[in-house]
């Protein structure tokens, strides 16, 4: 796995970062970016303080935000290096998580010792476009017999959890 630091954490990655409260920027801040974005180094990891989330550049980071965050707003918060996950590589190192009780999913990054059945990134979202699609549209259980959420509940199970493409499992369910 790459180690990432102030050199090339905001290529092609990865990451969740985590909304702080109360940190004041240095004045010699280390960098300051063309949309006014600042970061901060440190040994540990980078502070960010922004107005965008999401996708950044050829990036995305994730805001894991202590109440609603809506895009514009300023908002600081940091990252370990460690939280880093390269996007543009052919290693399986995300999993897809699923709340069947808020019908939603994501990808997350792998987790050591986990036993969760891991993609590329592109895969993972590719497959999680999908399942949402599957939560949101009901047309598609038509021609299967039983308790939609029953349906709904194995056929992401065996989608999440494999190499198989969704027509097949839905095959093999009926």
């Amino acid at each position: 796995m790459k180690n990432f630091n102030k050199n090339n954490f905001f290529k092609h990655t990865f990451c969740e970062f985590t909304q702080i409260e109360n940190f004041e920027f240095p004045e010699n801040t280390n960098y300051k970016s063309k949309s006014d974005s600042m970061y901060f180094y440190t040994d540990e990891g980078v502070y960010r303080k922004s107005n965008h989330w999401g996708r950044v550049a050829n990036c995305r980071w994730k805001l894991i935000s202590t109440e609603n965050y809506k895009n514009q707003n300023i908002v600081i918060a940091f990252a370990k290096w460690s939280d880093f996950y390269p996007i543009n590589s052919s290693e399986k190192i995300f999993f897809i998580d699923v709340d069947f009780d808020s019908k939603s999913a994501k990808l997350q990054p792998k987790i050591e010792n986990s036993t969760n059945f891991l993609f590329t990134f592109s895969e993972a979202q590719k497959r999680i476009k999908q399942i949402n699609h599957l939560f949101k549209d009901d047309k598609w259980a038509k021609y299967f017999n039983g308790n939609l959420n029953d349906i709904r509940f194995k056929i992401i199970s065996d989608f999440m959890n494999s190499d198989k493409i969704l027509q097949e499992i839905k095959r093999e369910f009926n």
